[in-house]
């Protein structure tokens, strides 16, 4: 591609006598715009406007390739708007060729440094540098960004429709990462939307139960088609007294007076505790008809024995005892996650020293019964696992180093908390529960409406 310049000069013969950069003239016609890491290039009539009867007052900056084509590196609102405008000439500062990688996260840095890239643009630019082989790594460090995690997160949620859609739609990185997991799942993602919109706090635990709902699900359906090609029956639900359609065997007797056992089952109910894990148990379907009779009768207490299902009252508070016992479950996985990433930091979090003595005089139990594992995981220690009795990983760890020890005074009361915290800690609070939680609110942690009930508890 020929250029316009008051000394036209052939594009060959220019791209070796520019060693450095030199000012032209050039026709903005005559310019190639790369694909710009800036979507929007906001093109409002009042720029268009401004360009069209000022003219471009900051050179732009523009590079030949090795095919000769001028290729604007820096400029692009100011080039489009030149042609817009029908200007014969602009400013073009011409540089030596450099590599597409350089062009980009020039522009991010650049752009970034002006009116700021939205997360859209970012995460586009960190794409297109990991396409052209650019380690995360050297993508931060190239274009100023945090770490390489934040590289490797943006990218990360680009690459799935979901995430690319929440970026576009001015949703954080981190948030437009959590909805990428759960790309396809619609009503996931309408469900993390809203939460976003309206309590975008909490974001962290419904996004926690969603993943733990998930896998509770994907295990569920992996044990169903184990016990289908195993060729047992699969009924909905089981019972202990004679209102059920099928009971428990253990709960059974058969016709000549004798307990049933496993062998006499005919079929199987899948029960789901509270940690959403999934057991077959044997059941007898249609038990009457097979002679068999149950072995307890249903009581309310009294002297005279009733039948019937439960009332709507007891399975009101049967869900609510499952819900929140679930809902405890993935707090705990939200609430370590925050522990670990504060004892990640530099600095100890404030009043650290009043929390780790209150926990020790208060409730000495936190430094007595402290989960080694749990601990040494917080603190991100790296440590040599063994099969010795009674191996410590923390202990192991302080032996080994002298660096940063209230960060490991922290994460032994943190863990000894978490063992007096059981996952119904919410029916019955204690002191000791809600001193750790109001501790972790304090500095800076998001309780679930479970834990809350637990910090709210008179």
């Amino acid at each position: 591609m020929t250029a316009i310049a008051e000394n036209p000069t052939d594009s060959a013969e220019l791209t070796v006598a520019l060693p450095r950069p030199r000012l032209e003239m050039l026709n903005p016609a005559m310019l190639t715009v790369a694909t710009n890491v800036r979507k929007d290039l906001g093109m409002t009539q009042k720029f268009l406007d401004s360009v069209k009867q000022h003219g471009v007052i900051v050179p732009i900056v523009a590079q030949i390739t090795d095919e000769g084509e001028i290729h604007v590196l820096y400029g692009q609102r100011r080039t489009i708007a030149a042609v817009e405008g029908e200007l014969d000439s602009v400013p073009v500062y011409v540089s030596e060729t450099q590599g597409e990688a350089d062009r980009i996260a020039k522009q991010i840095v650049e752009n970034d440094m002006r009116s700021g890239l939205n997360e859209t643009d970012r995460a586009e630019g960190y794409q297109q540098l990991a396409l052209l082989g650019v380690s995360a790594a050297q993508i931060a460090e190239r274009t100023g960004a945090k770490d390489k995690t934040v590289v490797e997160d943006a990218i990360k949620a680009k690459s799935t429709v979901t995430g690319a859609k929440a970026l576009q739609d001015g949703y954080t990185v981190d948030q437009a990462l959590v909805l990428a997991e759960f790309d396809g799942d619609e009503e996931a993602v309408a469900e993390l939307e809203s939460v976003i919109a309206d309590e975008p706090e909490y974001l962290d635990h419904i996004a926690q139960k969603l993943r733990d709902d998930r896998a509770s699900r994907e295990a569920l359906e992996a044990l169903k088609t184990e016990l289908t090609e195993q060729g047992k029956t699969i009924v909905e639900d089981a019972g202990y007294y004679a209102d059920s359609e099928a009971i428990y065997v253990e709960h059974l007797n058969k016709a000549d007076g004798e307990q049933a056992t496993e062998e006499d089952a005919n079929a199987v109910v899948i029960q789901t505790n509270y940690l959403r894990q999934h057991k077959a148990m044997p059941v007898v379907t249609g038990w009457e008809e097979l002679g068999f009779t149950p072995r307890l009768e249903r009581y309310t207490g009294g002297t005279q024995a009733v039948t019937g299902p439960m009332t709507e009252d007891q399975k009101e508070e049967r869900r609510t005892l499952i819900a929140n016992n679930k809902a405890a479950v993935s707090a705990e996985t939200v609430r370590r996650a925050f522990v670990k990433t504060l004892l990640s930091r530099k600095t100890a979090p404030k009043g650290w020293q009043y929390f780790t003595i209150h926990a020790i005089t208060h409730h000495p139990e936190t430094a007595r019964t402290y989960d080694g594992d749990l601990a040494a995981e917080m603190i991100g220690a790296k440590v040599e696992e063994s099969n010795t009795w009674g191996w410590n990983p923390l202990k192991d760890h302080v032996a080994g180093t002298k660096n940063r020890p209230e960060f490991a005074m922290i994460a032994l009361v943190c863990a000894g908390y978490e063992k007096q915290l059981p996952k119904d800690a919410w029916r019955n609070p204690g002191q000791v529960h809600k001193d750790y939680l109001n501790q972790l609110v304090t500095w800076g942690y998001t309780a679930s409406e479970t834990e809350q009930i637990i910090i709210d508890a008179n």
